[in-house]
This record gives structure tokens, sequence and C-alpha cells, in this order.
């Protein structure tokens, strides 16, 4: 059965792209099956996987607004197992665009519905927002998994994402949960980082993934190359991180499906 996973946070550097691009790597390299779906009209998920944004020809713009079918825009990474619906900067303007639209909140999870079924896992790389494209990859969700920078203000804001998601499960998706928080850019010689990751463990306990991403050189050089942390430098601490997330995600899911069956 597919998930999809939203991986959102209004604040802006968090490392809601880098997470989506490297979670997603690593699933795959898990042997999972993976569609990534770049809704963020800065496209940093489309190029941080090898593609020049000056040669997509379709992206989820045009399945948005043209109602192109999604599966004519799949591009295939270098990544295998895992594929792209990529962005592109004409996605600022679809939020204005899909406001006279019927149904404006349900438009992405019609456009994943047509292909989810081909894939383990979709996640969708949300927009530095709470706007309508952050509320349309919400509401075709199953889960949300929130990255938290291990820096000052970090638990600013995410008051107003969480009155987001209780909002959409309330009115658009009441099956809407919260696959967890993600602590990231960590530097253990900091206090500040420590204190970050003690209070948001006491604010969410059991909610707040195991694994902790460190910050890391070969994890923000990565992105340069076109490339996942994985395929870069397999043996860097970043690699090894999301491959951890990875491995807890699944993990976590397995024993959420045998608590179904049972």
């Amino acid at each position: 059965m597919s998930k999809v996973i939203a991986i959102a946070n209004q604040k802006g550097g968090v490392g809601k792209t880098t997470t989506a691009i490297n979670l997603g790597a690593s699933l795959a390299v898990l042997e999972k099956k993976v569609l990534l779906i770049d809704a963020d009209p800065q496209a940093n998920a489309t190029s941080g996987t090898g593609f020049d944004l000056r040669k997509i020809e379709s992206s989820i713009y045009e399945c948005l607004i043209d109602e192109t079918n999604p599966a004519e825009v799949i591009l295939k990474t270098e990544t295998e197992g895992m594929d792209l619906i990529p962005s592109h900067i004409d996605l600022v303007g679809a939020e204005i665009e899909m406001l006279n639209m019927e149904d404006r909140e349900m438009i992405m999870k019609n456009i994943i519905n047509r292909v989810k079924d081909d894939y383990d896992y979709v996640l969708i790389d949300c927009s530095p927002s709470l706007g309508l494209l952050t509320l349309n990859a919400l509401t075709a969700a199953d889960s949300v998994l929130i990255p938290v920078q291990c820096e000052y203000f970090a638990l600013e804001g995410l008051g107003k994402l969480l009155n987001t998601v209780k909002m959409i499960q309330n009115n658009l998706n009441e099956e809407l949960e919260i696959e967890g928080f993600l602590l990231t850019m960590y530097d253990s010689r900091l206090r500040l980082s420590n204190q970050v990751v003690e209070e948001v463990k006491q604010h969410f306990e059991e909610m707040v993934f195991d694994t902790i991403i460190q910050r890391n050189i070969k994890l923000s050089e990565a992105p340069s190359y076109g490339k996942p942390v994985v395929l870069y430098d397999a043996n860097s601490k970043g690699a090894l991180s999301y491959l951890n997330l990875a491995r807890e995600v699944l993990e976590q899911n397995e024993q959420e499906e045998e608590e179904t069956e049972d």
C-alpha cells in the first residue's frame, strides 16, 4: 500500500528539500519505489536531483492547472527506484490560478491518486508557506513530516503549522497524521543545539524521530552536484543519518500496518 508524506514547515531554510531528496533516495536504496513531488516554486528538489530547470518541459504546474496526466510528467532520477515530478518557476502563479477552481484544495490529491499505486512512498516537498499549494499537499497526504532546525526560534511558527494541520484534519483530510518531527542542522558542539533538542523532545515526546540530522559538509555540497548525498558520498555522516531516518520511517509504518491488520 502506498503512503503519501508531505514534508512541510512554513519556515524557510530548515532542511525540507534536503530531507525530501535524501529521505526519498534512502528509501529507494532500501528497495522501496519512491515518487518525489517538487511542490515548491523554487524547484530546489528538481535541480538537487540533477535536472536543468531550463530544460523542464512539463511540471507539477501543468498537472495542477492544465490537468496534464502526471504519468507524462514523471522523470527518472539518477537514483534507481526514485522518480520525480519536477517543479517550475511558473508554480508561483498557480495559487492565484487555482483560487477559482472547483474543489481547489483537492487538486493535488486527485493528481497523486492517478499514479500513487505505482509507488511505495510518495514524498511532497512543500513550499515554505501555508498557502494553497501547501494546503493541497496536506490534503493529499497520509502524514506530514516536519523538519525543525536546531537553532534559535526553532519552535517559533510551529504552532501555526500545527493549527493548519488541525484545520485540515477537521475539514479536508481527517486521516492526516504527523509522521514525526525531524531535528536538522544539529551541531553537537553548540549548547544551543542541545537545548533545542531537549526542548523539542519535551514538547513532542514520542513524535520526535530518534535520528538527528547533523550539519555535514557533504550534505551541503551534494545538491550543487545534482545528487542525493547517498550517491555523492555514501560514507558521509549525512548519508548515514538519512539512511537511519529511512529505516525509522519504514519500521514505524510496518508497525502501523501490523496494528491495523490486528
